[in-house]
């Protein structure tokens, strides 16, 4: 019985294998370096402060990074806020809510001296993070939370709640009384069941139309 004989991969072959991972090589080495060359990066980190105090804080933050020359390194503050609308009574008011009240978003380059700068300020009571080192936001917890602020379509806050009693003050079905069904926050609206001609019939009125049977 003959033995099976191995074949060989032809040297050329080897020798391009060879030239790439050598390629592959040098490339990660120049992308080390100009990392390295070009020094740590601004990253978010997230401060906690005394609630109703952020926006003090903030400015807090900018006065010491300014007067103590550190605006290189401590490079944005944010208090994130955006505009929520609240129904009351049929009313509809805008107010400017607090996204994550008694936290500051503060984009720095991380080092001995601006961490203690940013600490040391008035009205902060510490960095989030494990212990004593901060953890800094992934990029896209920071893109989620800068969508979030900088939409121009405001928010409704729902005053109602499914199961709860209503009762309609305007509209084709203005004095009817009914439960509510479903939320539609986007939208702004409320799917109701009202009692019509003996029948539950769901309807869709907008929160403004709205206001609680007591």
């Amino acid at each position: 019985m003959e033995s099976e004989q191995k074949q060989e991969r032809p040297s050329s072959e080897i020798d391009i294998d060879a030239e790439l991972a050598a390629l592959d090589a040098e490339i990660a080495a120049q992308l080390d370096a100009e990392a390295e060359a070009e020094g740590p990066q601004p990253e978010w980190f997230v401060i906690h402060c005394y609630s109703g105090m952020e926006n003090k804080v903030k400015k807090n933050i900018e006065h010491r990074a300014e007067s103590m020359g550190m605006t290189d390194r401590i490079l944005q503050v944010v208090v994130p806020t955006e505009t929520e609308i609240e129904i009351r009574k049929g009313t509809r008011k805008e107010v400017e809510r607090r996204v994550f009240p008694g936290y500051i978003l503060v984009k720095m380059i991380m080092d001995e001296d601006s961490w203690y700068v940013v600490r040391n300020t008035p009205g902060v009571t510490g960095f989030v993070g494990m212990g004593n080192k901060p953890t800094p936001l992934r990029q896209e917890e920071v893109d989620k939370i800068m969508k979030r602020i900088e939409s121009d379509e405001p928010r409704i806050k729902v005053s109602f709640q499914p199961g709860e009693h209503v009762r309609i003050m305007s509209g084709p079905f203005a004095e009817f009384s009914g439960v509510v069904d479903e939320i539609y926050p986007d939208k702004g609206k409320a799917k109701v069941l009202v009692s019509f001609f003996n029948r539950e019939t769901p309807v869709e009125v907008d929160f403004l139309q709205l206001e609680r049977d007591v």
